[in-house]
């Protein structure tokens, strides 16, 4: 079994839920005792969401290719970070290591493949929505990727930061998302991205019948074929 190196902590509350799903999913394939072989490098959000507002995304390339070439130095085979909106600086940290990353966007755009799905909404927080760097990554799969109006993007990104980092999933934000998702399949949406990996702690399948695509989940489970392979 390989040596999975996870950049967490960004945030906190969902480096739990890839820790879980990780050790769930080797211990569904593996059974018995099974767990995975995993190293977490967890960074302090605070500091990284000021660079992320200031627009820093330079200060903050350079703290997590650190971060991620200490998890190389510790044994990681592989990297994965385990957040969508710092994957704005996935090919800076790649460009420091000599092990592979994998990409949260392409083990996502994998599985919509896989499914049929070419046009997607994007849920995430408003740079992942607004900025080029994950729907680019999408498009190179021939996905479509259709946004929120601004109003509501600003009402994904406050719930993020203000409460679902927080440890708080309120009933109102759930139906708030929820409606969003309805909009996007009115706007012609075949499924929608969750794309922060804290929205799954919020919203489920169970929650609608709009195809949902946890990209937390979906990036744990690739993590353990590449773990297995």
């Amino acid at each position: 079994m390989k040596t999975i190196g996870l950049l967490g902590g960004m945030s906190w509350e969902s480096t739990l839920v890839y820790y879980r799903a990780i050790n769930q999913e080797v211990k569904r394939r593996l059974g018995g005792l099974h767990s995975a072989r995993i190293l977490i490098n967890s960074l302090d959000f605070a500091g990284i969401e000021i660079l992320q507002r200031k627009g820093d995304w330079q200060s903050a390339g350079v703290q997590l290719a650190e971060a991620a070439q200490a998890l190389q130095r510790a044994g990681a085979d592989f990297i994965l970070i385990g957040t969508n909106t710092m994957h704005r600086v996935a090919d800076e940290v790649e460009g420091a290591l000599r092990v592979p990353l994998l990409h949260i966007a392409d083990a996502t755009a994998e599985e919509l493949n896989r499914r049929g799905i070419s046009k997607v909404g994007l849920l995430g927080t408003a740079f992942t929505m607004e900025q080029a760097f994950y729907r680019d990554r999408l498009a190179r799969r021939q996905i479509e990727v259709i946004i929120p109006p601004q109003a509501q993007r600003q009402e994904v990104h406050r719930v993020i930061y203000e409460e679902l980092c927080q440890g708080q999933c309120l009933d109102a934000s759930r139906q708030r998302y929820l409606e969003i998702i309805d909009a996007l399949h009115r706007a012609g949406a075949e499924g929608v991205i969750l794309g922060c990996t804290e929205i799954g702690l919020l919203v489920n399948q169970d929650d609608t019948s709009m195809p949902l695509f946890d990209t937390c989940a979906i990036h744990a489970c690739k993590a353990v074929d590449w773990a297995l392979s």
